[in-house]
Formats: structure tokens, C-alpha cells, sequence
């Protein structure tokens, strides 16, 4: 069974099971600006681009009685200020989590695995991949 986050709310109980946690973390990831995608992490030294429709990929989290940490793998884009992309990446998940969960969020840790350069529609030329 995977893990959840369990609620006793007086009438009963509610169970958000960690994947809810990791797609409402992904979504909200993916919808700043300067975030081209989510990474599935490093495969044989590249780091593979998952883009915004796999929202629960990249994204690990660690639930406990009423708190998480979570862990995000991002490709951003070039050209953008690293810094304030990854400051707003981790305010808008803190958030959203929050709001939507109850949960309280210790720590959202981004770990940005990749750049996407645009416009010359070759993949392999498109996005500069960790080694």
C-alpha cells in the first residue's frame, strides 16, 4: 500500500495518498515561469525531460504525521535568473500543498537537472543535459 497522509476530521477519516502530494507539487512546479519541464532524474549520466504532463515525476515527497519535505527535479529554461525561478518554484509549492492538504511544508529542496535552449526544433540540440 502507499503511503498517505491520514486526517481524522470528526466524521471520519481522510486518506491523501503521497502521489496527490506529488502532483499538486508538480503542478504548481510546472506552472512558473522559466520552468521548461520536470526531470526524472539522472539516467546513465543525462538527465531525462519529462515535460509538464508527467506532473508526479521529478517530484519525490516524504509525508509524516502532519508534515512534508519535498524534492523537485526541474529543467529550466535559458535565459532565466536560476535564483528566482527556484525561490518562486519552492513558494508556490510550500503553498499550494499547504492549502490544499493541511499538510505543513518543512522544506521543498529544487534540483535543477537541466537547461532547454529554444527554437532550432532538434531535441538533442535543444536542451543542455548533465553528464
Amino acid at each position: 500500500m502507499e503511503n498517505t497522509f491520514i486526517m481524522n476530521q470528526g466524521n471520519g477519516v481522510v486518506r491523501i495518498a503521497d502521489e496527490v502530494v506529488s502532483i499538486i507539487a508538480g503542478i504548481a512546479a510546472t506552472e512558473i515561469e522559466g520552468v521548461a519541464g520536470m526531470s526524472g532524474g539522472i539516467t546513465h549520466g543525462i538527465a531525462e525531460m519529462l515535460g509538464k504532463k508527467n506532473l508526479s515525476k521529478g517530484v519525490k515527497v516524504n509525508v509524516g504525521e502532519s508534515e512534508a519535505t519535498i524534492d523537485l527535479f526541474v529543467v529550466l529554461d535559458y535565459g532565466v535568473r536560476i535564483p528566482d525561478v527556484t525561490r518562486a518554484i519552492q513558494e508556490a509549492v510550500k503553498q499550494n500543498v499547504e492549502t490544499m492538504t493541511g499538510l505543513t511544508v518543512l522544506e521543498v529542496n529544487v534540483f535543477v537537472q537541466g537547461i532547454k535552449l529554444q527554437g532550432t526544433g532538434d531535441k538533442e540540440k535543444d536542451e543542455i543535459k548533465l553528464k
